[in-house]
C-alpha cells in the first residue's frame, strides 16, 4: 500500500492543527473511527443491495433498522460506535465482528510481551501507557492460556527417527503448588538433525531432576516416532545411563566433560583450581584415549596426595567421559560438552528472571514454550561444517543411518 502524497499530508496537518505527536495520535484515533464507521454503513449497503435512502433500486423487503452502541478496544484506545443493523437481524459485519469487542490485535501483544518475560503487572501497564487499555492479571493469565492448545500439540508432535545428537539437561524453578512452594525440574531436550538443524524436541514439568522421570521422558521420545539416536550428551545425574540404555541400548553416552571439571573443583582448593584446571586440560584435548589416560595418570601423580575425591571422580566415570575420543575432531566438538542446552538455559533464564515464584506448572510451562519458540526462530541455519560432520558419522553409523536415508 502506497503512503499519502506530501500534499494531501500537509493539507490533513494544517488542516487539523497538528502540532504535537499527541495531537496527531487524537488526529488519526478520530480518523479511525470515522473510518471505521463508515466501513459497517457500506457493508450494510451492499448486504441489502442498495444504499441508503435510494429506494429506487431496492429490491427486497429487509431494511435498515438503527444502530447499537458498542465500546470496542482498538489501537488507539477505547472508543464507542454505532454498528448499523437490519430488520431481519441477517447482517454479519466483518469489520466488526458479533461478540467481538476488541480489534486492537492486544491478545497478540499480550502473548509476546509474556513471551519476553514481562509480569503481568508490567504488561498491565505497558498496555495502559501505549493503547489506554485496562487489563487484569486474571486476563492476562487467560489471554495466555490460549495458547495451551498449542503447547500440547507442539509437545506430542510427531518426530524425526533418527537425530544424530540428543542433548538433555534440566533447569530449576520454583512453583506453587497446593499451597507450598516446591522446586520443580524442567527437564529439556535439544536435537541435532541429519540436516544439522537444532531442535527442542519437547519440554517436560516434573520433580527434582531424577533418572527415573527422564526414563519416561525417553519413552516419550520413542512413541513420538524417534527411533535411534546415535551419541547423547548428558550430565553427570546418577542413573542417567542406565536409563539411555533402557531406552536406546545402542546410543553412545557421552557425559559432559565441562560439567565434570566443574564437579572435581569442589574438592579443589580456591588457590590450585586455575592450575588444576589447567593441568586437565591436557587430558580432553589429547589425541587419543591412550595420550589422555597417559596425561590422567600424570594429573593423579602430582595432585592425588592434596585432592584424591577429584580424581577418583574421572577414573570412576571414564567409561562415559572417554567415547568423545574415538570421533574425530569436528564431531567431539559437537558431543563432549552440554554447552548447547546450557545456552538454551540462559536464553530461558532471561525470560524467567521476574518470576521468583510460578503459581503452577502450566505457567512455567507457557512461558518456556514461547521462549522457546522464539529462539528456535534464530536457528535459521545448519550446525557449522555439517558436512564434515555427517561423513564422519556416516563412517561410524553407516548401517543406522542408511536404514533412514536410503
Amino acid at each position: 500500500m502506497s503512503t499519502l502524497p506530501k500534499e494531501v499530508l500537509r493539507d490533513m496537518i494544517k488542516g487539523g492543527n497538528l502540532k504535537t505527536s499527541d495531537d496527531l495520535h487524537s488526529f488519526l484515533k478520530e480518523m479511525f473511527k470515522d473510518a471505521l464507521q463508515e466501513m459497517l454503513e457500506a457493508e450494510l449497503d451492499i448486504e441489502l443491495g442498495y444504499d441508503k435512502g435510494d429506494k429506487k433500486n431496492k429490491r427486497t423487503n429487509n431494511r435498515r433498522n438503527g444502530h447499537t452502541q458498542k465500546n470496542l478496544k482498538t489501537k488507539f484506545g477505547e472508543m464507542e460506535i454505532r454498528v448499523p443493523r437490519d430488520r431481519n437481524g441477517e447482517f454479519e459485519p466483518i469489520a466488526v465482528p458479533k461478540n467481538v469487542r476488541n480489534i486492537s490485535g492486544i491478545e497478540e501483544q499480550v502473548i509476546s510481551l509474556y513471551a519476553k518475560g514481562m509480569s503481568t503487572r508490567d504488561i498491565h501497564d505497558q498496555l495502559n501507557d501505549i493503547y489506554g487499555i485496562e487489563l487484569s492479571a486474571e486476563m492476562v493469565s487467560k489471554i495466555t492460556d490460549k495458547i495451551i492448545p498449542r503447547v500440547k500439540e507442539w509437545q506430542n508432535r510427531v518426530l524425526k527417527p533418527v537425530y544424530p545428537f540428543v542433548f538433555m539437561d534440566a533447569i530449576h524453578y520454583k512453583v506453587r503448588e497446593e499451597g507450598h512452594i516446591k522446586s520443580k525440574a524442567a527437564y529439556v531436550v535439544l536435537g541435532i538433525d541429519l540436516d544439522g538443524f537444532k531442535d527442542i524436541l519437547g519440554i517436560w514439568i516434573g520433580e527434582s531432576e531424577s533418572s527415573k522421570f527422564w526414563l519416561g521422558v525417553l519413552n516419550e521420545l520413542k512413541n513420538r516416532g524417534l527411533e535411534d539416536v546415535l551419541i547423547f550428551s548428558v550430565d553427570g545425574l546418577t542413573g542417567l545411563k542406565e536409563a539411555i540404555n533402557a531406552a536406546y541400548p545402542k546410543s553412545e553416552i557421552q557425559r559432559c566433560v565441562i560439567h565434570q571439571l566443574r564437579n572435581s573443583f569442589k574438592y579443589v582448593s580456591y588457590k590450585h583450581r586455575k592450575e588444576f584446571a589447567k593441568d586437565f586440560k591436557t587430558v580432553y584435548t589429547a589425541i587419543n584415549e591412550e595420550e589422555a589416560l597417559e596425561n590422567l595418570f600424570k594429573v593423579k601423580e602430582k595432585w592425588d596426595n592434596k585432592y584424591p575425591f577429584a580424581i577418583k571422580s574421572w577414573e570412576a566415570n571414564w567409561d562415559v567421559l572417554s567415547p568423545f575420543f574415538k570421533f574425530p575432531k569436528d564431531v567431539r566438538k559437537i558431543m563432549y560438552t552440554t554447552n548447547i542446552i546450557e545456552s538454551l538455559h540462559r536464553q530461558f533464564r532471561k525470560v524467567t528472571k521476574a518470576k521468583s515464584v510460578f503459581p503452577s506448572d502450566q505457567s512455567l510451562e507457557k512461558m518456556l514454550y514461547l521462549a522457546g519458540q522464539n529462539v528456535m526462530k534464530k536457528w535459521n541455519r545448519n550446525y557449522k561444517n555439517w558436512d564434515l560432520v555427517l561423513n564422519q558419522l556416516m563412517i561410524f553409523f553407516k548401517d543406522r543411518i542408511d536404514a533412514f536415508v536410503l
